[in-house]
């Protein structure tokens, strides 16, 4: 069985995205090894996302370009999964599968469907209902030269809440983008 990861590509000043989900600045990101993206989209059997990351990327189709206006960069095919609370909404995009539960049964349906591939949470929101169930088994980071200022954060629990990771590897080809994954270590208790 494959592995649920939480990957994203952050800001400096950590944001996975700026003000209304704008993406525009991903053009900061060191350029990446030819066929990395290629590897990594091949170990992904099914991507979990929210339903406010969908809408963004839908309404700024006309604006995204290569890495942002599909996953991977295009690199990717399998199945995407949209947690929503409005799935008949999404009924005509053949693309997606919309579904209305909590994040734990998500996780369980997409682990059937990849088999001995991976999942990949997108989503903060739901990276974070994610960890809270122990549900993720690695974390893949980049990050690029920029500073967002604003925008949705990689992590935001109210109130704090702490979550340590052990670097399992630095990401060949990706050190200027500082592409390292880990795994969690412990939640500490507040």
């Amino acid at each position: 069985m494959g592995k649920v990861a939480w990957g994203f590509t952050s800001s400096i000043d950590g944001f996975i995205a700026g003000p209304g989900h704008d993406m525009a600045w991903f053009d900061a990101l060191e350029p990446l090894p030819p066929g990395l993206t290629g590897r990594m989209a091949e170990a992904v059997g099914v991507i979990i996302s929210g339903r406010n990351g969908y809408d963004a990327a839908k309404a700024q189709q006309d604006e995204r370009e290569g890495a942002t206006a599909e996953a991977y960069g295009g690199a990717w095919s399998g199945t995407e999964f949209i947690l929503t609370h409005r799935p008949e909404e999404l009924a005509g995009d053949p693309t997606v599968t919309a579904l209305n539960c909590d994040v734990a049964e998500a996780v369980r349906r997409a682990r059937e469907i990849a088999g001995e591939q991976d999942v990949q949470i997108i989503s903060a929101d739901i990276a974070r209902q994610a960890l809270e169930h122990g549900l993720i088994d690695e974390l893949q980071v980049f990050v690029a030269p920029v500073m967002l200022g604003d925008g949705i954060r990689i992590f935001d629990f109210p109130g704090g809440r702490r979550y340590d990771w052990e670097l399992t590897g630095i990401i060949a080809g990706a050190e200027r983008s500082f592409g390292r994954t880990y795994r969690p270590k412990r939640a500490a208790r507040q």
